[in-house]
C-alpha cells in the first residue's frame, strides 16, 4: 500500500509514502544525462534528462519506485494489484517498454507532464519481467509537474489517463472510483460547524467539522484523508516550512508497525517517505526508523556524467538529547 501527493507553495513538491512489509534495499539514485539507458525491446538512450529518485539497482539497472527529472516532472508507481495489465505482445507502431523500464523511460524524455502523457500514448508497456525473481509489478502511476497532475492506469481494456485535480493517489480501486468517493465527504470542513440536528447541541471540541474523515489504513480511506489534508494545508513561506508541511501531509496516512498485518507476525509499515522539490531538483526523505530529514540535491553532482550516482539511505533514529 502506498500514497503519493503533490503540493505547491512558492515551489512545487512531489513525493510518496512507500508502504510494505519489507525493504528491497532501495537507495537514492541519480541517473546522469549520459548514463546509457538500455531497454529490452527499444533503442537505447545515450543522452537524456537527468533523474533522481529512490531505486533498487540490479545489474547496473536502476529500478525506480519514483523520481523526478531535471525538467521538473515527477512520476511514482503505486500498487494496483489485480487491475494492472500489460501487453504480452510487441507493437509495430509504438515504442515497446517493459513495465520495469517505464518510469526511467518517461522521466528520461519528458519535459512536462503533458509531454509525459503524449509519450505514453505512443508507448506499449509490456509484461517482460526484469528477471525470474522480479516479475512485473502491478502498478498505476501519478505523473505531475508544477502545473498539471495525471493518473495513468494500464488495464485489460486499455490505457486510462485521468486529469488528477487533487494531485493525490493511493492503490485500489481505480482512480475514477477513488475520485468519485470524495462526494461522500463533501460536507467536511476545517471550520466550526453549526448543529443541524434540531436540538441545541454543544460543540464540545475543536475540529468537529472533520467528523467523518476516515482514519483507517485502507487505500480508499487513505485517498480521502490525504486529499482532504492536502487541499486544506497551509504553509508559510520558504523551503523549510514547505518541506515540513509536505511531510505532515503524507504523515497523515503513514502506517505504523503492528496495525496492518499481512502475514502472522509480519506488518506493513511506511518504509520511507520522499519529498521532491521539482523546481530545484532536491530530494528529501525520511525512513520508518529515521525521522530526521535527509536531502540530496541533484545539481550538486555532475549531471553530464555517465555513471550512476548512488547514496545509501540513512537509517536509524537520530535523537537530539538536550541535557
Amino acid at each position: 500500500m502506498c500514497t503519493a501527493a503533490t503540493y505547491r507553495t512558492e515551489d512545487h513538491y512531489f513525493g510518496r509514502n512507500l508502504d510494505y512489509d519489507f525493504s528491497y534495499g532501495e537507495e537514492v539514485v541519480i541517473t546522469p544525462r549520459k548514463h546509457r539507458l538500455v531497454f529490452r525491446n527499444a533503442p537505447a538512450l545515450d543522452e537524456h534528462n537527468a533523474i533522481i529518485g529512490m531505486a533498487l539497482v540490479m545489474d547496473g539497472t536502476p529500478l525506480y519506485f519514483e523520481g523526478i527529472n531535471e525538467k521538473g516532472v515527477g512520476m511514482a508507481g503505486l500498487n494496483f494489484v489485480h487491475n494492472a495489465c500489460y501487453s504480452d505482445t510487441l507493437s509495430d507502431d509504438k515504442t515497446n517498454i517493459a513495465q520495469f523500464e517505464f518510469i526511467p523511460y518517461i522521466l528520461a524524455l519528458a519535459g512536462s507532464a503533458d509531454e509525459a502523457i503524449d509519450i505514453i500514448r505512443h508507448t506499449n508497456v509490456t509484461s517482460v519481467p526484469f528477471s525470474d525473481k522480479l516479475p512485473s509489478a502491478e502498478l498505476h502511476y501519478l505523473i505531475a509537474d508544477r502545473d498539471k497532475a495525471y493518473t495513468v492506469e494500464l488495464m485489460k481494456d486499455g490505457v486510462h489517463i485521468y486529469d488528477n485535480p487533487v494531485g493525490c493517489l493511493t492503490n485500489n480501486p481505480p482512480f475514477d472510483k477513488q475520485l468519485f468517493a470524495l462526494n461522500n465527504y463533501r460536507r467536511l470542513t476545517p471550520k466550526d460547524v453549526s448543529a443541524t440536528f434540531g436540538l441545541p447541541l454543544d460543540q464540545y471540541s475543536r475540529g468537529m467539522g472533520g467528523i467523518g474523515l476516515p482514519g483507517d489504513l485502507s487505500s480508499q480511506s487513505r485517498f480521502v484523508r490525504v486529499s482532504y489534508v492536502k487541499l486544506n494545508s497551509l504553509s508559510g513561506k520558504g523551503e523549510a516550512e514547505s518541506v515540513s508541511q509536505f511531510f505532515h501531509i503524507l504523515g497523515s496516512v503513514d502506517q505504523q508497525r503492528g496495525c496492518c498485518e499481512v502475514k502472522p507476525g509480519e506488518f506493513e509499515i511506511t518504509l520511507y517517505t520522499t519529498c521532491y522539490n521539482t523546481d530545484k531538483g532536491i530530494m528529501y526523505y525520511t525512513t520508518y526508523d529515521n525521522h530526521q530529514i535527509s536531502a540530496v540535491n541533484m545539481h550538486y553532482e555532475n549531471l553530464d556524467g555517465s555513471e550512476l550516482i548512488r547514496y545509501r539511505v540513512a537509517r536509524g533514529e537520530h535523537i537530539n538529547y538536550q541535557n
